[in-house]
């Protein structure tokens, strides 16, 4: 831990990394998109959904995690989380019985103004059927849950069901935007820190990888964590290595996030879930 925070310490003093400051969401995306491209001019768009594995310095572990995905280690997951899918009839509360939406979120809730992550609205559907709500939204039950959803929109492109011609709806991407790019921790990083500026580098043999697709593969089956995890654990995980005080998984804050990295990462194919090391 202690090689991985100077080796990033040393990425943030001379990186000097800004935040794009655009006047709408849809200009954003495009000099993400860009930003990328001219960084990676090798990597093909649809590939930033293997997440590191997509970068050319990862080449020397690309085999090896292709060989892992020939039986994945989340199998047993997926089944525990079609399981509780099934037992609790959670198809009824969504459309298409919960297939082939999982690229669609976050979605904007129109009747209640307000914006919807997945994990929400699973237990939005359990407390409707008179159950109780998971309560650990960062693994267990909720990940496996999360994760057999997602799997019925994987290979479908990431298209949040979001108008930010809503003005609190732009507020959310707002406050997203802003946490993405503000530094914090006694560290002084910002996720564009590791996830821009740096991507593709080498911390303490680990590989930094790319916001550009992000959100695609979550929730992960990491083997540091030896088993499935939701993405708003990761942003705990973040914040933890940077010195800052994680916030709680489904937080305001955390949501927000969540909207602003799916958004940016509109177009990428569904891959969840994946694994990573």
């Amino acid at each position: 831990m202690k090689k991985i925070i100077l080796a990033l310490t040393a990425f943030s003093l001379i990186s000097g990394l800004t935040a794009i400051a655009q006047a709408s969401p849809q200009s954003d995306l495009k000099e993400f998109r860009s930003y990328f491209k001219k960084k990676f001019p090798s990597i093909k768009f649809d590939e930033y959904r293997n997440g590191m594995y997509a970068l050319p310095v990862a080449a020397d572990r690309r085999a090896e995690w292709e060989a892992i995905m020939e039986f994945p280690p989340y199998e047993l997951s997926l089944d525990l989380g079609k399981k509780f899918w099934d037992k609790n009839k959670l198809a009824t509360c969504f459309k298409n019985g919960g297939r082939g939406i999982a690229h669609k979120y976050p979605r904007w809730d129109k009747k209640k103004n307000e914006v919807r992550t997945l994990i929400a609205d699973i237990n939005a559907c359990l407390v409707k059927k008179g159950k109780k709500p998971i309560k650990n939204l960062k693994k267990g039950k909720m990940a496996q849950v999360e994760a057999y959803v997602r799997s019925m929109a994987r290979g479908k492109r990431i298209k949040p069901d979001i108008d930010f011609s809503n003005k609190k709806a732009l507020a959310v991407y707002e406050k997203g935007k802003q946490f993405y790019w503000a530094r914090r921790g006694q560290l002084n990083f910002s996720c564009a820190s590791c996830h821009v500026g740096n991507a593709g580098k080498r911390v303490g043999g680990n590989i930094l990888s790319a916001g550009l697709g992000h959100t695609a593969g979550f929730p992960v089956y990491r083997s540091k964590w030896g088993g499935l995890g939701t993405l708003h654990r990761r942003y705990g995980g973040c914040n933890k290595q940077v010195r800052a005080k994680p916030l709680k998984a489904q937080s305001e804050a955390y949501t927000a996030l969540e909207v602003y990295e799916t958004y940016m990462s509109t177009g990428i194919p569904l891959a969840a879930p994946s694994q990573r090391f």
